[in-house]
C-alpha cells in the first residue's frame, strides 16, 4: 500500500511517501526550488517520491493532506470579523489566497497527481503533528505534546499514543499561542518570522533574563501548563504583515532594526563585519538589552513547556514523551524537559515543524484510520534525494573541474581527516540529503573544534552570520559522555537529530572551544558506525589522530539558502565561499588545486 502525504501553503512545503507503514522518500519543496521555506504546493517532492517509490501518482492508493483547509479558513474568517475594521486588509489577503488554490486542496491535488477524490484524505493539523512523533518513535505508549504557531484553530495539544492510537486529551486554541508569542519577540528582536527563531535561541545566552515579569504581562499561564495571551499587545490576528503593535513597543522599547549588526561584549566584534564602529562599546550596551529580551522569552518559553509537559505526564502517567511542532525545534527547552520533568525517554523526529506534517498525515491513515501494525521506527534523518558517483563524475568532467578520486574508502577518511586537522574547511557532501532543517553528515561543513578560532573562521569564510550563533559538534555515540552531559547516549534519539542542548563537561571547554557556547552548553549530534558508517569512521579517524573524535558541523549552505541539493549546487557554494576542500562521494576538489 502506498500512501502520500503532503504539506503546503503555511511554511516547509514537504511531500512523504510510505510504502506499507515504512518510509521511503520525504523532502522539502525548498532543497529543490532553492527557495527558503518554499510553502507552495510541492511538485517537485513529491515527484521525487514517486521516483524513488518507482511508481505514478496514479496508482497511490491514498494522498493525505495534513490539515483541514475549511477548518482554517473558518479560522481566518471569523477572526478577521471580531476584529473588524482593522482586520480589513488581513481579510482582503485571505480572500484573494485562499479562494485560489489554499481551499480547494481535494480539486488541486486531484488536478495535479491524477487521483480520484475518493482517494484523497485529510488529517487535522496537529494529529499530524502528534501521528509524525509517536508513529515514527520506538513507543508502544507514549505522552504526546504538539505545539507550534497554529493549525486550524488549535496551537498546543497533549495528547496519548497507544498502539495504532492517538488521543487528544487538552488543547489549547487561537489566539492563544506560544509559537505565534515567541515569534512576536523574533520580529521585535529583528528577525524573519518563522526563520528567526533559532537565533533568538542563540543570542539568549548572551544575556540575563531580566525582563521576565514584563514578558507575563503579555501571557497569563496557569499550574497546568495551559494560558492565556493578553491580545492588547499583538496585531497578528489582525495583520499579516506585524505581529506586535505600539503597546508591546510601550512595554519594552523600540524594536531591533533588522539591518544593524548584532554584538555585545561577550560575542566580540568579528572581522566580517568591517571596522569597528567609534560607538562601540554604546552600541554594545543596545544590543544588550536586546539580548536580554532574547533571555527573558526563552527563559518564560522554557517554563511554559516544562509545565505543559509536567501536565503531560499527570494526565497520562507514561515516562515516554513524543514532542512535536515548530516549538519543538527549540533545543535548548527540550534539553530541560529532559532534565527536569519525569519523563526518561524522548522523542523528536527531525522534521518536526510543518513540514513533518506531510509524514504524520500519511502514517495517520496508514496506522489510525485503516488500523494497520506499526512497522517504521524513524532512526536516522537520510531520506532525500541522493546523487551518486556516476552523476558526480559527469558533473565534474562536464564543467572541466579539477579532482582527484579515491575509491579506497579508508584512504579518503584519512586524507579528509588530515586535512581537518591542518585547518582547513571541508564541504561533506554523501548520500541522501537530510529530512528536516538540520545537517547531520550528509549535507555539512566540517572543521576542526579544537580551534578557538574556528568559529569565527567558519563564519568569515562561508557563513558570514550573526556571532552569537552557535557551531554544533558531532560526537562518536560511545565518546558522548566524556564530552558532554548525557547519560546513556544511545537511547536519546533526539541527540541523533541535534535536537538537545546539553552541557559541555566543564573539563572540555577548552578542549572543543569552538562548539562550545558562550553558556558552556553545545548542540550535539550523536554518531553511530550502523546509521552513517562513512560518518562515523571520518571523526573516529580525526579522533584518533587528534585525540578528539568530535567535529564541528553546520550546514551546508550560504546565508539565506536552503541547504544543498545537487553536486552542482554544492560546487556552487564551494566556489562563491572560503570552504578550503569539496568533498562530494569518493571525489576530492580542492581550491589548491586550482
Amino acid at each position: 500500500m502506498d500512501i502520500l502525504g503532503i504539506s503546503c501553503y503555511f511554511h516547509d512545503a514537504a511531500a512523504a511517501l510510505i510504502r506499507d507503514g515504512e518510509l521511503l522518500a520525504a523532502a522539502e519543496e525548498e532543497r529543490f526550488t532553492r527557495k527558503k521555506h518554499d510553502y507552495e504546493f510541492p511538485q517537485n517532492a513529491i515527484d521525487f517520491c514517486l521516483k524513488v517509490g518507482k511508481i505514478k501518482s496514479q496508482d497511490l492508493d491514498y494522498v493525505v493532506f495534513f490539515e483541514k483547509p475549511f477548518i482554517k479558513f473558518e479560522r481566518l474568517l471569523l477572526c478577521s470579523m471580531q476584529t473588524f475594521p482593522n482586520s480589513l486588509k488581513l481579510f482582503r489577503e485571505a480572500m484573494i489566497t485562499w479562494l485560489g488554490d489554499k481551499l480547494w486542496i481535494r480539486h488541486l491535488i486531484q488536478k495535479k497527481l491524477k487521483v480520484p477524490a475518493s482517494k484523497i484524505l485529510f488529517s487535522e493539523h496537529h494529529l499530524s503533528h502528534a501521528a509524525s512523533a509517536f508513529f515514527c518513535s520506538p513507543f508502544d505508549e507514549s505522552a504526546i505534546l504538539t505545539v507550534d504557531g497554529v493549525g486550524e484553530w488549535t496551537t498546543a495539544t497533549i495528547a496519548i499514543g497507544n498502539g495504532t492510537n492517538i488521543k487528544i486529551l487538552k488543547e489549547i486554541r487561537f489566539p492563544h499561542s506560544l509559537g505565534l508569542l515567541y515569534s512576536a519577540f523574533t520580529a521585535y528582536l529583528g528577525f524573519e518570522v518563522n526563520e528567526g527563531e533559532y537565533k533568538v535561541m542563540g543570542m539568549a545566552p548572551f544575556g540575563e533574563p531580566k525582563y521576565v515579569d514584563k514578558v507575563y504581562k503579555l501571557i497569563r499561564l496557569s499550574g497546568d501548563g495551559s494560558f492565556e495571551l493578553n491580545m492588547e499587545y499583538f496585531s497578528f490576528h489582525q495583520s499579516s504583515e506585524k505581529t506586535y503593535n505600539r503597546k508591546f513597543e510601550s512595554l519594552f522599547g523600540p524594536s531591533r532594526k533588522p539591518d544593524s549588526y548584532f554584538f555585545t561584549s561577550a560575542s566580540g566584534y568579528p572581522s566580517y563585519f568591517g571596522e569597528k564602529p567609534s560607538n562601540y562599546d554604546e552600541l554594545c550596551r543596545e544590543n544588550q538589552f536586546y539580548a536580554d529580551i532574547a533571555a527573558s522569552i526563552q527563559a518564560v518559553t522554557e517554563e511554559v513547556l516544562l509545565k505543559m509537559a509536567n501536565q503531560a505526564y499527570q494526565e497520562t502517567g507514561i515516562k515516554n514523551l513524543c514532542l512535536a511542532g515548530g516549538v519543538a525545534l527549540n533545543s535548548v527547552a527540550n534539553g530541560k524537559i529532559l532534565k527536569q520533568t519525569p519523563f526518561e525517554q524522548i522523542y523528536i523526529q527531525p522534521s518536526a515543524g510543518d513540514g513533518g506534517g506531510a509524514l504524520g498525515a500519511a502514517l495517520f491513515v496508514y496506522n489510525m484510520v485503516l488500523g494497520n501494525p506499526r512497522e517504521f521506527l524513524m532512526e536516522h534523518a537520510y531520506w532525500g534525494v541522493e546523487h551518486e558517483n556516476g552523476e558526480i563524475d559527469n558533473f565534474l568532467k562536464e564543467n572541466a573541474i579539477r579532482y582527484e578520486r579515491i575509491e579506497n574508502e579508508e584512504r579518503l577518511i584519512e586524507r579528509v581527516a588530515g586535512q581537518l586537522s591542518g585547518g582547513k574547511v571541508v564541504g561533506w557532501y554523501q548520500g541522501r540529503f537530510e529530512w528536516g532543517p538540520r545537517a547531520l553528515g550528509n549535507r555539512s561543513i566540517l572543521a576542526d573544534p579544537r580551534r578557538t578560532d574556528m568559529k569565527d573562521i567558519v563564519n568569515t569564510k562561508i557563513k558570514f552570520r550573526e556571532p552569537f550563533r552557535p557551531f554544533a559538534p558531532s560526537v562518536l555515540i560511545e565518546e558522548t559522555e566524556n564530552y558532554f552531559a548525557l547519560p546513556d547516549a544511545s537511547k536519546h534519539y533526539p541527540a541523533r537529530f541535534m535536537l538537545y542542548v546539553v552541557d559541555v563537561n566543564e573539563d572540555k571547554h577548552n578542549v572543543i572551544p569552538a562548539i562550545t557556547h558562550v553558556d558552556g552548553t553545545g548542540r550535539l549530534q550523536t554518531v553511530q558506525r550502523e546509521i552513517n558508517p562513512r560518518y562515523y569512521k571520518l571523526i573516529e579517524t580525526f579522533g584518533q589522530a587528534t585525540g578528539v573524535p568530535v567535529l564541528l558541523n553546520t550546514s551546508f549552505n550560504l546565508k539565506g539558502e536552503p541547504i544543498v541539493n545537487t553536486p552542482e549546487e554544492a560546487f556552487g557554494s564551494f566556489q562563491r565561499s572560503g570552504m578550503d576542500v569539496l568533498v562530494l562521494g569518493d571525489y576530492i576538489v580542492s581550491k589548491e588545486d586550482g
